[in-house]
């Protein structure tokens, strides 16, 4: 993963690894998992260098690592614990049930079990992450060391990004898109640097001056946010390339930031990913942007992509609408909801059905129209909507769906100050910013012949 002249900078104290540092500080943390028991590490994973190097330590010696929010709430991660059973927890203050001090002063605030778990992971097993949201005790996608790497390697080939190439930590490393920043640009040899005051904070754009970052990942709401913060990219003379991921960008909104890219020099790659696959799967070269209105791009390098249509066929034939597939190396071994789950192989031998519907273009370029399932999009974070049906339940009868990068939720008979109270105690709930939920009043939720809510009567509303 290291290529010999990556950099990881910390922003705020100026701290630079690189090189022979680098390796040491990563080879520090790997000899700490070899004295620590073996199996599954979890860990809180906030924006830092160390957490940096703790994550690249244990995919230097081939231990699986799930890298988890910081902030999920203590019952989750009670919850989590019991179901996987991990040999190291690192993070936090307080331990779970079961759990004692470990001294493992490489890794941090350690803890281990009193009682090891049976499961011994698979060999080929390198790293879990959440994929169901906010909403619950998440199920983790299982993916192989190998496909953590070609992933890497085939955005930095995707979007050419060298040595000379310097990308922030706008996104958290615990989401896949955020990781993946980090994991295509450290095999490059490029730079990482890590701030953790988010693109609305005045430290994040001297960040992007102090080290003339070359390069940002966003995602929707944080172009909506740059729109609001009125971004030129004249004043950063430097950034050069912004990509996009984590949901569908607002035309209007993908229009006017490539414009506004052209204007200098610079370029926006449009992709489309799911941690399904360790990150992003196709990618849109900036030129046919202009051309391919609504597309986001080919498959990346080692990737293939197939429509399967109504009766489970798979083709190839352009605009045939159906179920996007995705092939290639860096499909994940399947989920994991337990302990025992760490054990298997790979179940999808390197298909996945990523339950969105879309068509390609004859040159094979993707098109997304909607989803198979009940999931919404919020913030790059995937929501199920049942689950955020489940919570507004006592707003009466609801119907949630999703909304580019919001989800609505339609009561029945609901006024107006009703939907304005919801709207933030929901958002709070789901751990999401306000702007993410939007609680609407209707007079009576539509339905099918079958007695169900007709979602695509209300998604044509929202």
């Amino acid at each position: 993963m290291l290529h010999p002249t990556a950099r990881l900078v910390d922003a705020a104290t100026g701290v630079t690894l690189t090189g022979a540092t680098l390796r040491a500080r990563v080879d520090e943390a790997a000899t700490g998992y070899l004295r620590a028991p073996s199996g599954l590490v979890m860990a809180r994973t906030p924006i830092s260098v160390d957490a940096a190097v703790r994550y690249l330590g244990a995919m230097a010696v081939g231990r699986p690592i799930a890298l988890l929010d910081p902030a999920l709430p203590a019952t989750t991660m009670h919850d989590l614990v019991r179901r996987y059973e991990p040999a190291v927890l690192l993070g936090g203050t307080e331990a779970p049930c079961g759990y004692r001090p470990a001294d493992l002063p490489a890794l941090g605030p350690a803890w281990c079990p009193e009682r090891p778990s049976e499961v011994v992971p698979h060999p080929d097993l390198g790293l879990l992450l959440a994929t169901s949201g906010s909403t619950g005790s998440p199920k983790l996608v299982r993916l192989a060391h190998a496909a953590v790497l070609a992933n890497a390697r085939s955005i930095a080939a995707a979007l050419g990004i060298d040595g000379g190439e310097v990308a922030p930590t706008s996104l958290p490393l615990f989401y896949s898109y955020g990781l993946s920043v980090l994991n295509s640009h450290l095999v490059a040899g490029a730079t990482v640097v890590f701030e953790a005051g988010g693109i609305v904070s005045r430290t994040f754009w001297a960040t992007v001056a102090d080290h003339g970052v070359t390069s940002l990942a966003a995602v929707p709401a944080q172009y909506e946010m740059l729109r609001r913060l009125r971004f030129d990219p004249a004043r950063h003379p430097s950034l050069r390339t912004l990509t996009q991921a984590g949901g569908r960008l607002r035309p209007e909104l993908l229009t006017d930031f490539a414009a506004r890219m052209e204007s200098v020099g610079g370029r926006l790659h449009v992709m489309y990913g799911q941690t399904e696959a360790t990150a992003r799967m196709t990618a849109l070269p900036p030129e046919r942007l202009a051309g391919k209105p609504g597309s986001v791009g080919p498959a990346i390098p080692g990737g293939r992509l197939s429509i399967r249509d109504g009766d489970g066929e798979a083709t190839a034939s352009p605009q045939t609408v159906g179920e996007v597939v995705y092939q290639g190396p860096s499909v994940m071994m399947g989920y994991a909801e337990r302990a025992e789950d760490l054990a298997r192989g790979d179940d999808l031998g390197g298909t996945l059905a990523t339950g969105d519907l879309g068509h390609l273009d004859d040159e094979g370029f993707l098109y997304l129209t909607g989803r198979l399932k009940r999931i919404g999009k919020v913030f790059g974070t995937r929501l199920n909507l049942d689950d955020v049906e489940r919570l507004a339940r006592g707003l009466g009868s609801v119907a949630a769906v999703g909304a580019d990068d919001r989800v609505i939720v339609w009561a029945e008979r609901a006024t107006a100050e009703i939907c304005r109270r919801a709207a933030p105690a929901l958002a709070e709930e789901l751990r999401l910013h306000n702007t993410g939920i939007e609680v609407r009043g209707i007079d009576r939720l539509p339905l099918l012949a079958n007695g169900k809510v007709d979602y695509r009567a209300l998604e044509a509303r929202s």
